[in-house]
């Protein structure tokens, strides 16, 4: 397995989304990622980096940043302690929650209403006297 990062020049969506599925279409490709603010493209697999970037450089400007072992990087999450909130909070937040809700649904009610229509007011009416 291997991890290859490659720099694409992405002017456009439709050129990311042509290089994604060129990328995905090779055999071997385990993951894909894609970094659109550093213009990278990440995936790990068994398949040569060569191949992908002669693929790829028909489509746009390819370059090869690096490419190494896979490697299962353990990432420690930090452990969010929630925060327990007073009655008072609580009830005023219910409260808040309740009166959008109230005001949406007041809102969204349609009163119903009836449309009559006489015999002159059509395309083909015709009234004879």
């Amino acid at each position: 397995m291997m991890k290859v990062v490659l720099k694409v020049a992405l002017h456009d969506d439709r050129i990311q989304t042509k290089a994604m599925k060129v990328i995905s279409g090779f055999s071997g490709v385990e993951s894909l990622s894609v970094d659109k603010k550093d213009q990278k493209f990440t995936f790990i697999g068994d398949i040569d980096p060569v191949k992908v970037v002669r693929k790829l450089e028909k489509l746009c400007h390819v370059e090869i940043v690096s490419v190494g072992p896979a490697k299962e990087e353990k990432k420690e999450e930090p452990k969010i302690e929630e925060k327990k909130k007073d009655e008072k909070e609580l009830i005023a937040e219910l409260l808040k929650t309740n009166e959008a809700y109230y005001y949406h649904m007041r809102m969204a009610q349609s009163y119903p209403y009836h449309c009559y229509r006489t015999v002159e007011e059509g395309h083909n009416g015709c009234v004879i006297c």
